[in-house]
């Protein structure tokens, strides 16, 4: 079995300072908290920007200080959100990754998102990866239902996704599929040939899915973007708390993690020279 991959949501564009005190939303703070989370076991980190008054943005420049001031601190797989904030123009979501970061997410289709819609319309989908493409981004498809697996294994033979593909098994949204072990193994038995997989259990699932991931040869997501609890009622106190956890549960379970290096040649991806 390949080595642990996890990824670190660290800040995402719903939760609030209010709901936990310890998120990192500033640039500096970002990269903090991407510095501790890599000494915790994290080998890529996924980021959401946020203005000063802590309001989600997608600007190029504001990714731009993030990268910088990651990259200044730790040497880690830095993958960009394309998905935003619920609203934002597909022209928004995309600017990142101009920026030609190694990885980006890419969302296969639309779904309800709580009380909105998560719109991603097909021909929209298109020129993302066509762009990812162009910058030499790895896509990490973003699978919220089974019918976005369909969807990803026909680009795949229209041409429009390279394989093998990483995909992020997102299970727990309001709306979307459920976060239970009976979705993600039905997910994992859909998967395109040759892929891998990471899960992002959302709240209280966050655990126990990762611990199933550890078990079935997949890769596990954390962090506050998806939750913002240790366990029941305790909020967690760093993104790395969550990491380090998944990576003691793995050791614990003889399967190693993953170096940001050892993640790159499990991806695929060409460790470039700015890194």
């Amino acid at each position: 079995m390949e080595k642990l991959i996890i990824t670190a949501a660290l800040t995402g564009a719903e939760v609030s300072k209010e709901q936990q005190p310890a998120l990192p939303v500033m640039p500096d703070e970002i990269a903090a908290a991407a510095e501790a989370c890599v000494r915790a076991g994290a080998s890529i980190v996924h980021l959401h920007a946020r203005r000063p008054d802590g309001t989600p943005t997608q600007d190029k420049a504001v990714y731009r200080e993030i990268i910088a001031a990651i990259r200044a601190r730790c040497d880690v797989i830095i993958q960009v959100s394309t998905g935003g904030a619920v609203g934002m123009t597909s022209a928004e979501r995309l600017a990142p990754v101009t920026l030609a970061p190694e990885m980006a997410t890419l969302s296969m289709g639309s779904v309800n998102f709580g009380s909105d819609v998560f719109l991603n319309h097909p021909a929209d989908m298109t020129v993302f990866a066509r762009t990812m493409r162009e910058h030499g981004v790895k896509p990490e498809l973003e699978i919220f239902d089974s019918g976005m697996l369909t969807t990803a294994v026909r680009w795949i033979k229209q041409g429009l996704l390279d394989p093998p593909v990483h995909v992020d098994l997102v299970l727990g949204v309001p709306g979307a599929m459920a976060a239970t072990p009976e979705s993600l193994m039905f997910l994992r038995a859909q998967l395109p040939a040759g892929a891998t997989w990471t899960v992002a259990g959302i709240g209280p699932a966050q655990l126990p899915l990762g611990v199933m991931a550890i078990l079935l040869g997949g890769h596990v997501r954390v962090g506050f973007e998806d939750n913002i609890f240790f366990r029941k009622g305790e909020l967690a106190v760093s993104n790395a708390q969550l990491v380090a956890r998944i990576a003691r549960i793995s050791h614990e379970m003889e399967r190693p993690v993953a170096t940001p290096d050892e993640a790159r040649a499990i991806l695929g991806l060409a460790r470039r020279l700015n890194h």
